[in-house]
């Protein structure tokens, strides 16, 4: 990834964060956490890494609320955002989080057997 391809990931992060907590009102949209954002060298696709807290249900409900407001998220980076083109965006939940978790779960387990 370009220098150019990152800067622009970390403002389309911002307002993304922004718009997703201050202008959505979709009540679908539970408790999220952008992570991450991709950007494509040429700047058409955006990847929008994700993390829900909630049930299995909830995050699907706030996937699916996410892509009906794909289009207003769009609008709103291209308010604040000046580019000739404003990314297609594809929402992905970021299974990072749950990884470490999982992780110090182990850890913790381990560490009890050897006491």
């Amino acid at each position: 990834m370009s220098i150019r391809s990152e800067r622009v990931g970390e403002e389309i992060k911002k307002v993304i964060s922004e718009t997703i907590n201050n202008k959505v009102k979709d009540p679908r949209i539970g408790f999220t956490t952008v992570t991450d954002v991709e950007v494509t060298g040429d700047l058409e696709h955006a990847k929008v890494y994700l993390t829900v807290f909630g049930t299995e249900k909830e995050k699907e409900e706030t996937f699916k609320a996410l892509d009906k407001a794909n289009g207003f998220i769009r609008n709103e980076i291209g308010k604040a955002v000046k580019l000739r083109v404003v990314p297609d965006l594809t929402f992905i939940y970021d299974e990072s989080i749950d990884y470490g978790n999982k992780i110090e779960r182990m850890i913790a387990e381990f560490n009890k057997k050897e006491k």
